[in-house]
């Protein structure tokens, strides 16, 4: 599983180098030639959008020039959905329309600026202002001219003035060589004598289903406060329960905003979580969150938190965790996303051998390429270093230390969607290396993960 993990990440890398400069290459468009879509153009710069609809719809299935006839499709259908005395069904119609042709166009040309603003305002228009800020945000990672940056942040403002609820959901099938992380060791040494371990506490393998999904309301408090109040829930399912898992948060507190491009929320949070249908632990805390545009295509995030966490089924854990990290999101171009993530963590056990402080480093790409894939890479690393006396596992009782490195690959193709939802492969190899007996290990997991698109 390995050896494949290695071989589809090489893959990838190469596809990523060649193909990303066919997604970015100039390859100039030019405007069709044909009589009938000549004379469609022309009825919609007349403001004639019913009439150029009816005369371009039947070109778009297999027409030479079928970018065009489907960029005509789409402007004809946005401003038909504005004219006044329409029903709400048929608005909704024609932005769905709209929204179709400019996808389409992307699916093979991800490059296409000036296509994606369109599908942006059309998602705005469709009250989607989720999908419409990422193409915005896309937009302005290319540096378009000033009146277009003015023009896109006038509808930033205003989906930021009326946005009240956001939600997000997803499902993946997941099969893991090793559910519980568990180690292959079958043996452990005390003071150089060898035991072997109980049989069937090695590695688990399984596939299983897991879910995730939340949701948030923010409610206005003044031009520059809202209330925010919101949840999110995961849950992991695998045959015979023993490796079921669930987590809970809720959280509620202000935000303001920080001039035109920052942003500061003060939120309480309560956790939960089970493990095999048991109570795991629960924690109560707070967490300061801070974001902020520092230029075009560049986004920062701050997080700290603190959280008093209890463990019903060993006390022994209980005590206080506290934690910072900084990421960026940089769209570098409409077809390049790279983030990266640096953190640092605390853990206050009543146990001294469980307390504990950590580092984490993440960055990845993804990579929107022609004929409809995209394709992502990311790395992890996860350090920590525990206190106290770790006898046995460790020679003389020294203190434990852990290392964590996760490597990514996933794929998906834009074109297949039901209902927004793109199917995605994932694969994903995590290997932790330790000084403890028992603490090694290694698994491969393959996901089909359900995603949002566009």
């Amino acid at each position: 599983m390995i050896r494949l993990f290695c071989v589809s990440a090489v893959i990838i890398a190469v596809v990523l180098l060649q193909s990303s400069a066919w997604a970015t290459s100039p390859d100039p468009s030019h405007l069709s030639a044909d009589p009938r879509v000549r004379a469609a153009r022309a009825m919609v710069e007349a403001g004639r959008f019913e009439e150029a609809l009816h005369a371009l719809r039947p070109l778009a299935p297999d027409h030479p020039d079928r970018t065009d006839v489907l960029f005509l499709i789409g402007l004809a259908a946005i401003e038909a959905s504005g004219r006044q005395g329409l029903g709400g069904r048929e608005r909704t119609e024609l932005l769905a329309e709209a929204i179709m042709a400019f996808r389409a166009i992307l699916v093979d040309r991800p490059g296409l600026v000036r296509v994606r603003l369109e599908l942006a305002r059309a998602y705005f228009l469709n009250g989607d202002h989720d999908l419409s800020r990422r193409h915005f945000e896309y937009v302005l990672a290319t540096g378009p001219p000033p009146a277009v940056v003015a023009n896109v942040r006038q509808f930033l403002v205003a989906m930021e003035a009326r946005r009240r609820w956001s939600s997000h959901v997803g499902l993946s099938i997941a099969s893991d060589s090793n559910v519980g992380a568990a180690s292959d060791a079958d043996t452990i040494y005390i003071f150089g004598l060898p035991f072997r371990r109980d049989a069937g506490s090695g590695a688990t393998s399984g596939t299983g289903l897991h879910a995730w999904g939340g949701g948030e309301y923010r409610h206005p408090l003044s031009r520059r406060q809202v209330m925010r109040a919101g949840f999110d829930v995961s849950h992991r399912e695998y045959p015979g329960g023993d490796f079921d898992q669930t987590s809970l948060s809720v959280h509620a507190g202000p935000r303001w905003l920080v001039g035109e491009d920052a942003e500061v929320s003060v939120l309480a949070n309560a956790r939960g979580r089970w493990m095999a249908g048991e109570p795991h632990s629960r924690g109560l805390g707070i967490q300061v969150e801070a974001e902020r545009n520092l230029a075009s295509g560049l986004k920062i995030r701050a997080l700290a938190s603190g959280h008093r966490r209890t463990f019903p089924r060993n006390g022994q854990l209980n005590g206080s965790h506290h934690g910072v990290s900084l990421s960026g999101t940089w769209l570098t171009t409409p077809t390049m996303q790279t983030t990266a993530t640096i953190g640092h963590s605390w853990e206050h056990t009543r146990a001294l051998r469980w307390r504990n402080s950590g580092f984490l480093a993440r960055v990845g790409s993804s990579f929107a390429l022609e004929r409809g894939f995209t394709l992502g890479l990311q790395f992890e690393l996860r350090k920590t270093r525990y206190q106290g006396n770790w006898f046995p596992f460790t020679p003389g009782g020294i203190p434990r230390r852990d290392q964590i490195r996760t490597l990514e690959a996933s794929i998906l193709n834009r074109a297949l969607t039901a209902n927004g939802f793109s199917p995605q492969l994932v694969l994903v190899n995590e290997t932790r290396k330790s000084n403890a007996q028992l603490y090694d290990y290694k698994r491969n997991r393959l996901e089909v993960q359900f995603v949002r698109q566009f």
